[in-house]
């Protein structure tokens, strides 16, 4: 079963892509990486004062499934997907949230749903006082990627 056809049978639509809101690119290759800049939801707020932990999950899957477009656009086959490598969650999280890594499994569930052994990555769950614009949730990436 290709990536797309597991798209399809989880009813996951790809988001049109917008251009970075600065001087950035969205995804860099240099030999068989992609580096994927941070994402986040449309939502604003912080997690653990507006959001709570399953609606922060949400937003981390959102921000997942925004990467696969990115990676789709990049590379135009999902199926070149090697591994996905890292995983940085930035949360925007009230002072007493400790539940980080609970929130980035929204991301890391749906990339080992979509990708299996491939999608499992190492990652990291950080708390910020605040995100660009307000977000709850970021998120950036490392893909390996094989030839075509």
């Amino acid at each position: 079963m290709t990536i797309e056809d597991r798209l399809k049978e989880l009813n996951i639509e790809l988001p049109t892509l917008s251009a970075p809101p600065g001087n950035f690119a969205a995804y860099v290759q240099t030999g068989n990486l992609l580096y994927l800049a941070g994402a986040g939801p449309k939502a604003k707020g912080k997690v653990g004062v507006e959001y709570s932990v399953e609606e922060a999950q949400v937003f981390a899957r959102e921000v997942a499934i925004q990467h696969v477009a990115v990676i789709k656009s990049a590379l135009g086959d999902l199926g070149r997907v090697a591994r996905i490598v890292k995983a940085l969650g930035m949360i925007n999280a009230g002072p007493e949230f400790e539940q980080h890594p609970a929130v980035m499994n929204g991301y890391s569930d749906c990339m080992v749903e979509l990708f299996g052994d491939r999608g499992l990555h190492a990652r990291s769950a950080i708390g910020m006082a605040s995100l660009p614009f307000g977000i709850p949730v970021e998120v950036e990436a490392i893909i390996e990627i094989s030839p075509v």
